[in-house]
């Protein structure tokens, strides 16, 4: 008498691996209690929202350390929109000093996009202690645009004192 068939095993499924470093919500507890609380909206920027009305200074990780490369990003991201014209200048008032507000808001809409702007990764120097100099691509349909920041460490906040825009 012949044997049964043994039953043929059923693939695995095992989960991909991750593309990006974890988000601050995903790492472990040793980690996150060191990063600011992670804010979900438009722009990663945003204060802290169960403050009330207070005007905390953003903290961007130890003191002497530079920003996280996706938070210098993300505010590439939000001017690249406000020189397309699609964000308003406000939204970023709170990391910025009044002169480079004042640039921006000269600057005006120099960039023309029919969709929203991509910034791809910043070039990162840090030409002295406290001070952030970085350069971004900026791709606008089908034309590729440069926009320069100069971020410096006023106590615990990280401001941008200048902003340049090639038209």
């Amino acid at each position: 008498m012949s044997r049964p068939p043994r039953p043929v095993p059923l693939p695995r499924v095992t989960p991909p691996p991750a593309g990006e470093p974890p988000y601050d919500d995903e790492r472990p507890l040793s980690e996150a209690s060191a990063a600011p609380p992670y804010v979900q909206g438009a722009l990663a920027l945003a204060l802290d929202p169960g403050e009330p009305e207070a005007r905390r200074p953003l903290i961007w990780g130890p003191p002497g350390a530079i920003p996280d490369e996706r938070r210098l990003r993300a505010l590439c991201q939000a001017v690249a929109e406000i020189l397309a014209g699609m964000r308003p200048p406000s939204s970023v008032s709170s990391h910025m000093t009044d002169r480079a507000k004042a640039e921006l808001a000269r600057s005006g809409k120099i960039m023309k996009c029919a969709r929203l702007p991509l910034v791809g990764t910043p070039h990162v120097s840090q030409p002295r202690d406290g001070v952030v100099e970085m350069c971004v691509l900026v791709r606008c349909d089908d034309r590729s645009r440069v926009l320069a920041l100069r971020l410096e460490r006023k106590g615990v906040q990280w401001l941008c004192t200048d902003v340049e825009a090639a038209p």
